[in-house]
């Protein structure tokens, strides 16, 4: 049986003072100078940068030793220890540059101690990402089994109803909670917010993080906006109900009863809701969502070409056999250990059905990704896993030190992005 480990007790790029009480210590900081967003492209060289502060009130000697691993944990590079001093109340920036062989994603870890203490950081950098393309997994029936899910939710009657939510309709929009059935005739809901001014209209069509509860955002008053919630996320858990610490296991045993199978034509079917809409204008969707919303985005643009824009951040479904090589995740290795009939090479085989990567192709429109350089739940190298087997327009923004989010201009600047696609003033 495959196990997989990676050590993660390093906390990424944060800080704190090794001593204790209120005393004042030594603390490391990530600085990115050689490159802006942490990506390196040229000589295959990296650069790692921290800036020691010493906050005590006297000189300190610090030893240092630098080591170099890739994302999955290999070491291969480390450095010749040496001694610095640092004045009290003063700082350094401390460098390192490392030469690698290969495009991906490279932790720099920087030991320093003092006396009887010691300060340990680690900070990720990326070289080349856009030179990654691992293998795709796709099983021969890949096409065929997604076809055939489309045909069996076509068989549901969607049986839609809007219902007014006048007590949230005070402001641009006319609020409505809307509801329908979908794969396996399972209900599901959303919010959906119409601006008072005349259609038809674009759409964000808003997909939810892992457990997530979308609702209404009440933003716009020139864009229709579906705050989605598939099957156990949100007011869609009538049916399938939500938690979020178990959605990826559920019927991993068999591709045809998989969670993801129903969830992936629960968008789908939001899709459907849409396109039944007179107030929408069909040829101006686009799709948003983070960590699982970036991948039920990739999926639903994938499989509804009805999808014009994709704005996936830090993608989770995607490139499964980098995923767990680059994150630990015990509760996958506990549901395998439960049956004797689970292994890792059948359990990854019934994810491939559901990795995004493998969806790439059927991707037609316009991607905009957002990636954390600093996360260890949705690795970098599973973003540019997909990233980088679309063959449409594509734009990727990396925040350095972000780790599983993105900052706040990735969402103002993708919506001025579909806004300038969707041919809207960008003053709303």
């Amino acid at each position: 049986m495959r196990s997989i480990t990676l050590n993660l007790g390093l906390i990424l790029i944060t800080s704190f003072p090794l001593l204790t009480g209120n005393a004042k210590s030594l603390t490391l900081n990530p600085i990115f100078e050689e490159s802006k967003n942490g990506i390196f492209e040229k000589d295959n060289e990296i650069h790692f940068s921290f800036v020691l502060h010493n906050d005590t009130n006297k000189e300190v000697k610090v030893s240092l030793f630098w080591q170099v691993h890739t994302d999955q944990n290999e070491l291969i590079n480390q450095s010749v220890p040496e001694k610095i001093e640092i004045s009290a109340n003063k700082k350094r920036s401390i460098r390192y540059t490392a030469k690698i062989s290969n495009p991906g994603f490279y932790k720099g870890t920087l030991n320093c101690s003092w006396g009887n203490e010691k300060l340990i950081r680690t900070v990720q950098v990326g070289y080349s990402p856009l030179s990654i393309l691992p293998p795709l997994t796709r099983e021969p029936d890949f096409q065929v089994f997604w076809e055939n899910a489309i045909k069996d939710l076509k068989s549901v009657p969607p049986k839609f109803q809007l219902i007014h939510q006048p007590h949230l309709s005070n402001g641009n929009p006319n609020v409505y909670e809307v509801i329908m059935h979908s794969y396996g005739n399972v209900r599901v809901k959303g919010w959906y917010e119409v601006p008072k001014t005349k259609g038809p209209h674009p759409v964000i069509l808003r997909v939810p993080g892992y457990g997530g509860n979308l609702k209404p955002i009440n933003l716009y008053d020139d864009m229709i906006v579906f705050s989605f919630n598939p099957r156990g996320h949100g007011n869609s858990q009538d049916d399938i109900k939500g938690t979020p610490k178990n959605f990826w296991v559920r019927g991993l045993d068999d591709k045809k009863d998989y969670y993801y199978k129903g969830a992936y034509m629960d968008c789908v079917r939001a899709v459907d809701f849409l396109c039944s809409r007179g107030e929408v204008d069909s040829e101006r969707i686009a799709i948003k969502g983070g960590s699982q919303g970036g991948g039920l985005s990739l999926s639903t643009a994938a499989l509804d070409q009805r999808i014009d824009l994709c704005i996936p951040h830090i993608p989770f479904l995607t490139n499964w056999e980098l995923y767990f090589k680059t994150s630990n995740w015990p509760e996958m290795n506990e549901w395998i250990d439960e049956k004797e009939s689970r292994s890792w090479e059948s359990t990854l085989r019934t994810l491939s059905y559901f990795d995004t990567m493998n969806m790439a192709s059927m991707i037609h429109c316009p991607v905009f990704m957002g990636v954390g350089l600093q996360d260890a739940i949705c690795p970098p190298v599973t973003n540019f896993a997909i990233f980088n087997h679309l063959s449409g327009k594509k734009e990727y923004r990396v925040y350095p030190y972000a780790k599983h989010s993105v900052k706040d201009e990735f969402h103002s600047l993708t919506f001025s992005w579909a806004r300038k696609y969707f041919d809207l003033s960008p003053n709303n």
